[in-house]
């Protein structure tokens, strides 16, 4: 079966016997019949607030590093005002360590009120806005002014609505976006699911509009990319920190390091594998 078809035919084991929202006939997942759901019984998920098992605490209470390339394979849930669920899997993320790394907004340990959610309980959003117009979401970590950058997201449900929410914000293209389009980017995904400042200091263990639940089938090491990150070239030694984190060879990643790549292939680290 096609990764893409079993993707979403787990998601729908997620979902089954909910009561979620149709949102499109070309976008409703297959219910599979007896299928059986993500593990109920370990400490990270809970399943007594929302029909789905979610990310708790215990997971997000990791160092940073150790955060960002967990969130890989994991979902994004962003269920809107009026009922609908938008769903993505996290492909590619950025640490930001605070403290001594240059390129956070922590950096030196400052604490100030645009970035306060950096130093809250891990899980907590930090939204913040770039250029006047766009939105960026970051998720607290272990550690003083740590948070993970989530970058990209392979939609998985919803994607009419993403549509809808990126023509309607500003400096959007009118043009019909393809699938990869939608999430391959820290503000695209703000865009397509609706994440603006008000979501900053939101707990994604106790929000209910905005959560986490576990992926299936999770990457081992030889599936994910550790490269440098994106836009920070004025942070000295920081810009070449092996820092941002991606599944190899998915196609809804927003920078592709090539060369990196080959040296994994040259490794023998075959995705997979």
């Amino acid at each position: 079966m096609p990764r893409k078809r079993k993707l979403l035919a787990q998601l729908s084991a997620l979902q089954n016997s909910t009561s979620f929202p149709q949102i499109d006939a070309v976008e409703q997942l297959n219910t599979t019949p007896g299928a059986d759901p993500s593990p109920k019984s370990s400490k990270y998920f809970v399943t007594e607030k929302k029909n789905s098992p979610q990310l708790q605490e215990d997971f997000f209470n990791q160092p940073c590093v150790s955060l960002a390339k967990s969130f890989l394979g994991q979902i994004l849930v962003r269920k809107l005002p009026d009922g609908r669920e938008l769903w993505g899997r996290i492909v590619e993320t950025e640490a930001y360590l605070g403290g001594e790394d240059e390129a956070s907004h922590s950096r030196g340990g400052k604490q100030t009120q645009r970035n306060a959610a950096m130093f809250m309980k891990p899980g907590t959003l930090y939204v913040y806005q770039i250029y006047g117009i766009y939105f960026c979401m970051n998720v607290s970590s272990q550690g003083e002014g740590a948070a993970v950058l989530l970058r990209s997201l392979e939609p998985l449900q919803g994607l009419d609505a993403m549509r809808e929410l990126r023509r309607a914000s500003r400096k959007a293209p009118s043009r019909l976006l393809k699938d990869w389009q939608l999430c391959n980017g820290p503000s695209k995904l703000c865009q397509a699911f609706g994440i603006d400042k008000a979501f900053d200091q939101r707990d994604l263990t106790q929000d209910d509009s905005i959560w986490m639940v576990p992926g299936q089938d999770l990457p081992g090491e030889q599936d994910m990319v550790t490269t440098t990150r994106i836009g920070i070239g004025n942070t000295g030694e920081w810009a070449h920190k092996p820092l941002r984190f991606y599944l190899r060879g998915n196609r809804f990643v927003s920078v592709v390091d090539k060369k990196m790549e080959r040296e994994m292939a040259a490794r023998g680290h075959s995705p997979g594998s």
